[in-house]
């Protein structure tokens, strides 16, 4: 069974990359670790910004990596599960994550910070520029 492309419209154009974005989105649906995204008001001369935070509990600075990798935010964390302990019940479980986020074209991470276990990541967007571009008609007389 073929898949119908989405943004088949004869009026979309160039739509190719954004069909392949939504592809990726809709292949992580992983739950872990649960996450928050809220929109931060403008202050003080700073734009609009998105913060996303992780839960990350028991995940050390050294334990996280946060890059941006072709127009995507991935965040990793890697535990060592330690083996001299000996538990009676282990709820806490010692484990790895990715977790992914498909960027807008010009999206800009501002920053991380990991604090009481939550891990805050800062994006901004900047205020798109208005081109309005004149198109010469050649005449084929």
């Amino acid at each position: 069974m073929s898949r119908v492309p989405s943004l088949s419209s004869p009026f979309l154009l160039g739509f190719d990359e954004i069909e392949r974005a939504l592809d990726r989105v809709a292949k992580a649906a992983d739950g872990y670790p649960p996450y928050n995204i809220e929109r931060v008001a403008r202050d003080d001369g700073a734009p609009e910004r998105l913060r996303i935070t992780l839960a990350v509990a028991g995940f050390t600075r050294d334990q996280l990596d946060v890059t941006v990798e072709e127009n995507q935010l991935v965040i990793r964390g890697r535990q060592v599960d330690d083996q001299p302990r000996q538990y009676l019940h282990r709820g806490i479980a010692a484990r790895q994550f990715q977790r992914t986020f498909v960027l807008a074209e010009g999206m800009e991470v501002l920053g991380a910070d990991l604090k009481n276990g939550l891990l805050s990541i800062d994006l901004a967007r900047p205020e798109p520029e208005r081109v309005v571009r004149t198109i010469s008609i050649d005449a084929q007389d």
